[in-house]
């Protein structure tokens, strides 16, 4: 926590307050990744019909659909309020280090846990990079849980972990 919020990747929840346990949507994670990359400059609305203007991610979001980090879902939606999930959490920090053209090479074997079997096929190239990157890891009984979703303080150690072995 203390990472993230000194290197102005995530701010608290109130001037005292970072609250580790809630939750983390899809815009809040497209936000601290531009953020991350200097806050370039924007131009353009973001593709997807739920992304309206004026809302604190909708440069953010467009920023990263321009540049290939983020796809939406099928339907033509991106879902900036949805919480996201482990795998899709991945997906976005796999997109964005191929954007940076960091190495994404490496895997490691999802089978090696319990539930390695139930990440979508969607995401299983970025989560198998990002287990081996040493991202993401188990969260208990050998369970990577792919589809559960990622408090805040989980996403704070998912990126200092970027920052530290992919970013560097």
């Amino acid at each position: 926590v203390r990472y993230v919020c000194s290197n102005g990747l995530m701010t608290g929840t109130s001037g005292s307050t970072f609250s580790p346990d809630l939750f983390t949507t899809r815009g809040m994670i497209v936000t601290i990744l531009y953020r991350l990359d200097g806050s370039p400059a924007v131009s353009g609305a973001a593709p997807f019909g739920d992304v309206p203007a004026g809302q604190y991610y909708s440069e953010t979001v467009a920023w990263a659909a321009a540049n290939g980090i983020v796809k939406g879902y099928d339907t033509g939606l991106f879902g900036p309020d949805d919480v996201i999930t482990r795998e899709q959490l991945a997906a976005i920090l796999y997109g964005y280090a191929q954007y940076k053209g960091y190495d994404v090479t490496g895997t490691s074997d999802l089978a090696a846990y319990a539930d390695g079997s139930s990440v979508s096929g969607w995401a299983a190239e970025a989560m198998s990079w990002a287990v081996n990157a040493g991202l993401i890891s188990g969260v208990g009984g050998n369970q990577i849980a792919p589809t559960g979703t990622a408090s805040r303080a989980q996403v704070a150690q998912i990126l200092m972990n970027f920052c530290e072995n992919v970013a560097h």
